[in-house]
């Protein structure tokens, strides 16, 4: 086969704005919401939750454009923390990218598709049991979700055109039908909840005990102080995870042209979208549903509690086609992009020496495989819920360091071109670091035992970067 040697840019803005909103917009805005209620229990506190995650989110991305712009090369955070602190902290994170954030991510959008395309065709179900192998039980759902992340792999091995056709088509359908859900949302339900939910918007309870387990969801009590932070913070895995990946455009900074103001740009414009949307999207779930059917709704989905309310008895299926484009889009742009880490870990002599070569189409083939590898065993573990606590801890540590990066970059290289610089300098950065540092003391308070693995996860490659390296060293 014959190999290129550097990647193509044939991204423009658009296609990296895409890459950006269609990476972050998955399952999660369609589910998560009933269990941040769970949690917080009123109006404001759920529409907080989201005004944070959108600061934040807008926050990290806005202050990403000035290293963006910096290494306007593949790799992205990866290239950013190995220039800012050293090249274990480079690797800590890609090793934590390959072994959990990453692969882990594209498991669970995976699955989500599979479980809404069961509402259309049930053979699909997770208790469709296809194979017990004693210690893993493997589910229709399973098969499914591994068969469309194989299909969006070999897609994306045939280069960067045919995986940026499908991110643009799936991404511009799935952001015309959220815009368009939310606007019936408002315009079509006769009996509105909104003035009832907003009638005590601020005072904050939960359905849930000490130990996050629900006893009785007719039983709320009333929270506040440490206890309404915490909340907080468990919530906010799950706006987090959903408002996560707006960072894959970075990886492939390789393939985009015009980098240095494309990259920053398209970060911005991408996750200012994505935040309106879901902010709008809770406000009409305020608007169709009472603050109680938020928190259970029929199926545990909130969207199809919301469309049932809106449509009829044809919302299930409204949804389900919904998450089904919106998922198998959103697996597309984490596969493009994830890959793109893993060859240049390589061609740093820090990961398989396979994964740093291009294929004819100029994309890392055997990297992206590789990718898929790990992502269809994580289908099979079952543990999403717990994955996804472990991803929120561990990405928001990383992007606390590489928001901190900028202080040090400014200070050690203060003579580096920087075409664009963070907006906000230093307050935003700031802003961020505090909060995600609040959010990951509390997460790791209130939900231990998946912090410590996810930490737990990350230090594991420690060793792993020593052996790297010395296996480099006695490389020809």
């Amino acid at each position: 086969m014959t190999e290129q040697t550097s990647f193509k840019r044939s991204l423009g803005l658009l296609d990296a704005t895409m890459i950006v909103a269609g990476s972050m917009i998955g399952s999660g805005i369609f589910i998560v919401s009933s269990d941040i209620v769970q949690n917080v229990g009123s109006a404001g506190w759920l529409i907080a939750v989201w005004v944070i995650t959108a600061f934040m989110t807008i926050s990290a991305a806005v202050s990403y454009g000035e290293l963006s712009s910096m290494y306007p090369k593949a790799g992205g955070q990866y290239v950013y923390l190995k220039e800012a602190y050293n090249p274990l902290m480079g690797f800590l994170y890609g090793w934590s990218f390959f072994a959990v954030i990453q692969t882990a991510t594209i498991a669970a959008v995976g699955v989500a598709f599979a479980r809404y395309t069961a509402y259309l065709v049930p053979q699909f179900s997770e208790t469709n049991i296809i194979a017990d192998l004693g210690f893993v039980k493997i589910s229709a759902a399973q098969i499914l979700a591994i068969g469309t992340i194989v299909i969006l792999t070999y897609t994306n091995t045939r280069g960067v055109k045919e995986g940026k056709f499908i991110q643009t088509l799936f991404t511009s359908v799935k952001l015309v039908s959220l815009f368009g859900l939310i606007f019936l949302g408002f315009l079509l339900v006769k009996d509105s909840f909104w003035g009832a939910n907003w009638q005590d918007a601020w005072t904050s309870v939960s359905v849930k005990d000490t130990d996050g387990k629900i006893t009785d969801p007719h039983v709320w009590r009333s929270i506040g102080g440490a206890a309404l932070v915490g909340a907080i913070a468990t919530s906010m895995v799950g706006s987090i995870f959903s408002s996560d990946a707006w960072n894959n455009v970075t990886f492939i900074a390789g393939e985009v042209k015009n980098p240095q103001r494309n990259i920053g740009l398209s970060l911005f414009l991408g996750t200012l979208v994505v935040s309106i949307i879901y902010i709008s999207a809770n406000l009409m779930y305020l608007y169709v549903m009472p603050i109680q059917s938020i928190a259970f709704p029929a199926g545990n989905r909130v969207a199809v509690a919301a469309s049932d309310a809106i449509f009829g008895a044809a919302g299930s299926t409204v949804i389900a086609v919904m998450i089904m484009i919106s998922t198998f889009g959103c697996n597309n742009g984490l596969i493009l992009a994830g890959s793109r880490v893993y060859y240049t870990m390589a061609n740093d002599g820090l990961f398989f020496k396979q994964a740093g070569k291009l294929n004819k189409n100029a994309v890392p083939q055997w990297a992206l495989w590789a990718q898929a590898v790990v992502a269809s065993l994580l289908c099979l573990s079952g543990g999403y819920n717990e994955l996804l606590t472990m991803i929120s801890f561990v990405v928001v540590i990383f992007y606390i360091l590489t928001i901190i990066g900028i202080f040090i970059l400014r200070k050690k290289r203060p003579d580096f071109e920087r075409p664009y610089k963070a907006f906000g300098y230093p307050v935003l950065p700031i802003i961020y670091i505090l909060l995600g540092a609040t959010f990951c003391i509390f997460l790791a308070r209130f939900e231990t035992k998946y912090t410590m693995w996810g930490l737990a996860i990350v230090l594991a490659g420690v060793p792993l970067y020593y052996v790297a390296i010395s296996q480099k060293k006695t490389q020809p």
